[in-house]
C-alpha cells in the first residue's frame, strides 16, 4: 500500500494542437503511430521497469459536445493500463482543444473542460494522478503570442485571454476531480524558463521576461503576481475581479510542482527585448531550486530529452547530466518526488514546433518508431533497476500517497479516500464554476 514511492515515468506524446489558421490538427498520437501500436507500447512501459506514464485521451476524438463523449478508445487503453497496474498521470488537455470549442479564446472553455475532467474522473474513478492542463505558459505562448497554434494570435491581449482561460481550466478542472476523487494528485507539468541579459541594455527586458515565466503557475496557486505583471495582465483584458478569483485558488495541497527542462528552457536576451537560445547555463537544479523558492511545494521533473545524434551517444549523456541535476536538487533539500523522460517514442516535427507537417522523425524516445529500443532506453532501464530501490529509503523523500491501480479497492485505500473527503470538508478547495452540473454531485 502507499509509502514512499519515487516516480520514474514516461510519457506518450498526445500533443494535438491545430495549425494553418485552424485548418489542419497536428495529432501527435496518429503521427508516432500509437493508436495502432499502443498495445506494444504499454507493454514497453512494463519492459523498462517503469509504472508511471503520462499519457491522456485525445480530447478532440473523446470530447464530442458538452455532456457527450466517445469513451471507446478510452475504456480499452486505459483499461489496459489497469490490468497492467500502470499508474497513468492524466494529460486531459495537451496544446489543443475539440473543434467545436474552437480554440483558448473562448471564455466558455473553462466551464466545458472542468466538466469533462468530472465525467472522465468519474468513468475511471481508480485513476489518481493528473496534469489537467499540460505546460499552461508554453500553451498560451505557441498560441496567443507567438501566433503558431490555435488561435494563431501574436498580441499581448490575447497571450492574456487565452492565459487567463487556460489556468482558469485547469483549476476548475481541479476542482471537479477532487469532487470525484478526494485523494487526487495534480502534477502541473510546465516548462522551467530562464531568461539571461546579454548586455546591461537587456537586464530590464529579461527581467519582466523572469517576471512573466511564472504567470501560469502564480494564477494557478493563488499566489500574488509581481506589481510590473498585475499591471500586464489588467492592461490587456484580465479584470480586478478576475484576478483576485485567481486569488481564491487554495488547491496547493494536493499539487505536486511538475517542470520540464530541455537545453531550450534558458533563452538570451538582447537590448530590444527579443530573444535566443543559450544552450544550458543554469541548468535544470538552478532553475528548480529558483522555483520551488517560490511556490514550496514537492517537486517532480516531468519532462526531458535530447536528440540521439552522430555519436550515438548524446541523449545517453544527457540523461546521466538530469539525473545528476535530480539528486543534486534532492540533496539540498528540495522534496523531489519523481523523473521522467519525454517521451517512450520518437516523435515527429518538433524541430519545427508542430507548426510544420514534414513528417520529420525527431530520434528524441527511449524507443524509435519501429518500437526497437534506444541506446537511451536501454540507459534508463538501467537507471530506473539501479536507484528505484535506493531512493525510498532516503530521509528527503516525500511521501507520496500514491494508490496504484490494484490497490484502488483496498482497504486502506478506502480509509485514505475518507480522510481525503472530510479534510475537503473543512477547507476551501477553490473557486467553483457556476455551470449547471456543478451541484450535482
Amino acid at each position: 500500500m502507499p509509502g514512499p514511492i519515487f516516480m520514474f515515468a514516461t510519457g506518450i506524446e498526445n500533443s494535438n494542437p491545430t495549425i494553418r489558421g485552424g485548418t489542419h490538427r497536428v495529432d501527435e498520437l496518429e503521427t508516432g503511430g500509437f493508436y495502432k501500436h499502443w498495445r506494444t507500447d504499454f507493454d514497453l512501459v512494463r519492459d523498462l521497469g517503469i509504472s508511471f506514464l503520462r499519457f491522456g485521451p485525445p480530447i478532440h476524438k473523446t470530447f464530442l459536445g458538452p455532456g457527450r463523449y466517445d469513451w471507446e478508445f478510452s475504456d480499452l487503453t486505459f483499461g489496459r493500463l489497469k490490468e497492467l497496474d500502470i499508474n497513468p498521470i492524466v494529460d486531459l488537455c495537451h496544446f489543443g482543444v475539440p473543434d467545436w470549442i474552437g480554440n483558448f479564446q473562448n471564455p466558455d472553455f473553462p466551464e466545458l473542460f472542468a466538466d469533462y475532467a468530472r465525467d472522465f474522473a468519474r468513468r475511471f474513478p481508480w485513476v489518481q494522478l493528473y496534469t489537467p492542463v499540460n505546460e499552461m505558459y508554453v500553451c498560451a505562448t505557441f498560441s496567443a503570442a507567438y501566433g503558431w497554434w490555435n488561435e494563431q494570435l501574436s498580441s499581448d491581449r490575447a497571450f492574456v485571454t487565452a492565459l487567463k482561460h487556460i489556468v482558469k481550466a485547469n483549476v476548475l478542472a481541479m476542482s471537479a476531480i477532487l469532487e470525484v476523487r478526494p485523494d487526487a494528485i495534480f502534477i502541473q507539468s510546465e516548462s522551467s524558463e530562464y531568461f539571461h541579459a546579454e548586455s546591461p541594455g537587456a537586464i530590464k527586458p529579461a527581467e519582466i521576461l523572469n517576471a512573466r515565466r511564472f504567470l501560469s503557475l502564480d494564477l494557478n496557486y493563488g499566489r500574488r503576481v509581481e506589481s510590473e505583471m498585475y499591471e500586464f495582465l489588467l492592461d490587456n483584458g484580465m479584470t480586478r475581479q478576475e484576478y483576485h478569483w485567481f486569488l481564491n485558488v487554495h488547491l496547493k495541497h494536493s499539487c505536486v510542482m511538475g517542470n520540464d527542462y530541455y537545453i531550450t528552457n534558458e533563452h538570451r536576451v538582447a537590448p530590444d527585448g527579443s530573444t535566443r537560445g543559450s544552450g544550458e547555463v543554469f541548468g535544470y537544479c538552478e532553475i528548480t531550486r529558483q522555483y520551488y523558492d517560490r511556490y514550496r511545494l514537492p517537486v517532480m521533473h516531468t519532462e526531458t530529452n535530447l536528440r540521439e545524434g552522430p555519436a550515438g551517444t548524446e541523449a545517453v549523456d544527457w540523461l546521466w547530466k538530469e539525473w545528476a541535476n535530480v539528486l543534486r536538487v534532492r540533496n539540498s533539500g528540495v522534496p523531489i518526488v519523481g523523473f521522467t523522460w519525454y517521451s517512450l517514442t520518437d516523435q515527429i516535427d518538433w524541430d519545427s514546433a508542430l507548426r510544420e507537417t514534414n513528417n520529420t522523425v525527431n530520434p528524441l524516445g527511449l524507443y524509435d518508431l519501429d518500437r526497437n529500443i534506444r541506446p537511451v532506453g536501454t540507459a534508463y532501464r538501467q537507471l530506473v533497476a539501479d536507484w528505484r530501490e535506493v531512493l525510498p529509503t532516503q530521509s528527503v523523500c516525500l511521501v507520496v500517497p500514491v494508490i496504484t491501480p490494484s490497490e484502488y479497492e483496498d482497504a486502506l485505500a478506502h480509509g485514505l479516500r475518507r480522510r481525503g473527503r472530510q479534510a475537503a470538508a473543512g477547507r476551501p478547495t477553490g473557486p467553483r464554476h457556476e455551470h449547471h452540473h456543478a451541484e450535482q454531485d
